[in-house]
């Protein structure tokens, strides 16, 4: 059953604002043409059925966010919110795969129930954390033409541009800067969530200041690509700001299909990429505090045929010491499942994990429903594939638990 939504008065005059929920039934609303047309041209975010009299059907994909779309009369205001809880949401960023350290604490979202306000605030609570005891500099290789001698003489280029003329001078030095990949991404984010429709005086202020106490970075070009930073013990105070730097960013496109990306005014999640790397991440940063070896979120070092065409994409591969040589080689395999029930398909792309990697068992987890174990003949052996359930409506604590005993089952799989 179907509810139909009308437009407030005070709002016709301004983008049509249209709040779906994630997961949520379909919900009837009446559109101008000129708005219709700018929701199908976003298939990606919604489905659409068309009624009579100038309404439409409307349902949620999987992602969550709130997004600004079209233009002139068609211009709609779209509004996912997640099935589980802002604070929930925040808490599973914590676990994305440039994490640096296993931290359960959740983001605090405090009263705020809309997803940008509060990532708003969790990135500037982050950031101020980052940067309190001052802006990280590092030593960067920078050429310049100088009057005197810096660093290196850059011999070759001093001949090819200035034959016989002994001033200025190419020069190559180490400059200490802060103009490094970790900073240019906390400015990226800021001037990214600057730009962000409806966010409150206060965190506008906040992030504000955050550019001023950024002095000396340069912001990246229109359209470049967000920097690459490797975790490290001297960038370990930003882990935390940085992950939530890089959702910020990544949140700030969607792809349309065939490699094509639109950017969009607001922010939007893929809800099913964000708990598979939440899976990979936690469950790997769990085994390896209980058993040791190397978690591997997200492993691409495997393909199905022997030509290397086909690549297995399973989201955690977990590594550890062989008895008999020492080695490191796989020994946990897990996928993760954002749905509601399991299906054949899980089951045939766990088995091809399998029998590729050498492993008696494998590992999916899902999103809600019920555990179980299914039996696969293979040859003269078997393979046993366990399906669990993490379920996200928990409180974090007993979320963290949750994780921490399924590493034990994983463990006592591998051992039996």
């Amino acid at each position: 059953m179907s509810a139909r939504l009308t437009q407030p008065a005070q709002c016709r005059d301004a983008a049509r604002l249209i709040p779906l929920k994630e997961g949520g039934g379909w919900t009837t609303w009446q559109l101008t043409p000129a708005q219709a047309q700018t929701l199908a041209e976003h298939e990606k975010l919604l489905w659409m059925r068309p009624g009579t009299g100038g309404d439409w059907r409307l349902k949620a994909k999987d992602r969550v966010g709130s997004v600004r779309l079209g233009s002139g009369d068609g211009t709609v205001q779209l509004t996912i919110t997640p099935k589980v809880s802002v604070d929930r949401l925040l808490h599973l960023v914590a676990y994305a795969p440039d994490r640096v350290h296993f931290d359960p604490r959740p983001v605090t979202a405090g009263p705020r129930p809309d997803l940008l306000p509060a990532l708003a605030h969790a990135f500037v609570a982050a950031a101020d954390r980052a940067l309190m005891h001052g802006v990280l500099h590092d030593y960067q290789e920078t050429y310049d033409t100088l009057p005197f001698v810096r660093g290196r003489i850059r011999h070759a280029d001093q001949l090819r541009r200035r034959p016989g003329v002994p001033v200025p001078l190419e020069v190559v030095y180490d400059d200490h800067t802060p103009d490094i990949p970790e900073n240019q991404l906390l400015l990226a984010a800021v001037r990214r969530l600057l730009r962000v429709p409806g966010l409150d005086p206060g965190a506008r202020a906040a992030l504000q200041r955050l550019t001023a106490r950024l002095d000396g970075v340069r912001p990246l070009p229109t359209g470049a690509s967000a920097p690459r930073w490797t975790p490290n013990r001297r960038n370990t105070r930003y882990a935390h700001a940085l992950v939530l730097a890089d959702l910020v960013l990544r949140g700030a496109s969607y792809e349309l299909g065939g490699g094509r990306e639109i950017a969009v005014d607001g922010m939007l999640v893929v809800m099913w990429r964000l708990f598979e790397a939440y899976l990979a991440r936690a469950v790997g940063e769990a085994l390896r505090h209980r058993i040791g070896g190397r978690p591997e979120p997200q492993d691409r070092n495997f393909y199905l045929d022997s030509a290397r065409k086909h690549a297995l994409k399973p989201d955690l591969v977990h590594y550890l010491p062989s008895p008999n040589d020492g080695v490191l080689r796989q020994a946990v395999v897990l996928d993760a499942k954002f749905k509601t029930s399991p299906e054949r398909d899980d089951l045939y792309q766990m088995t091809a994990y399998c029998v590729r990697l050498g492993l008696t068992e494998g590992h999916l987890v899902y999103a809600s429903g019920r555990p179980g174990i299914v039996e696969v003949p293979v040859g003269n052996s078997r393979l046993t594939i366990w399906r669990h359930v993490v379920d996200l409506a928990r409180p974090w604590r007993a979320l963290a638990a949750d994780i921490e005993a399924l590493a034990a089952v994983i463990d006592g799989a591998r051992a039996a």
